[in-house]
């Protein structure tokens, strides 16, 4: 067997860079998305290494500039996993005046939660509810998460800028996903079928970060 031939790039930011070039040189033009769509879609490919996911991924015509703007202007983010509001570095965060939360683990949700036999994830739904409004909301893993948020927005509950719908799983993930690109009332981006996760959740909100700390008319 021949030994691998190792590259010679160390660098956090180079490793970075060069796996974008690699990216972008196995993906010949015309590419599935152009533009900030692949900016935010090569950077979910870098996350996985799964060039499939190129088949699934899908954006709202308003979800991009939606969540730029949204970050701008400091908004909140809320996660469904610890995991990926940890995967959301405070260097993107910080600059925008935005924060990461995660109400999984807060006790009046693990209450919620064990009194009505329901996932923490949808309890920390409906313990968001009233502060949606202009959030985004990053969903990797929960389907129950996805289905709550659904029915607050059904109901009229303040509406978050947007939603990032990767819940990911065998029951109900694709179908959640499915039930929510329906409604008109919250952009979106999402990963159509089983496949998502907290990492892809949180590689969406900080490719947004990157355009948004980039187009702030404080960015050098």
């Amino acid at each position: 067997m021949d030994t691998p031939v190792l590259q010679q790039c160390f660098a956090p930011q180079a490793i970075e860079a060069r796996s974008f070039a690699i990216i972008d040189s196995e993906v010949p033009e015309p590419r599935p998305f152009c533009g900030a769509h692949w900016h935010i879609a090569r950077r979910l490919v870098h996350t996985t290494a799964d060039f499939d996911l190129l088949n699934h991924i899908r954006f709202h015509p308003q979800a991009v500039e939606a969540g730029i703007r949204a970050l701008q202007n400091g908004c909140t983010i809320f996660t469904d996993t610890e995991m990926a509001r940890s995967g959301i570095p405070l260097r993107r965060m910080t600059p925008l005046g935005c924060t990461v939360t995660c109400l999984l683990n807060r006790p009046d949700v693990v209450h919620a939660a064990q009194r009505d036999n329901t996932t923490r994830a949808h309890a920390a739904m409906n313990a968001a509810s009233s502060e949606l409004a202009g959030a985004i909301v990053a969903i990797g893993n929960a389907p129950t998460a996805l289905i709550r948020l659904a029915g607050h927005l059904e109901q009229g509950c303040p509406a978050p800028a947007l939603v990032i719908a990767m819940p990911v799983g065998f029951v109900n993930a694709a179908e959640s996903k499915a039930l929510f690109i329906q409604q008109n009332r919250v952009p979106w981006i999402t990963i159509e079928g089983r496949k998502g996760g907290s990492a892809l959740a949180a590689a969406t909100v900080n490719a947004l970060a990157v355009m948004a700390l980039e187009s702030s008319p404080a960015a050098p």
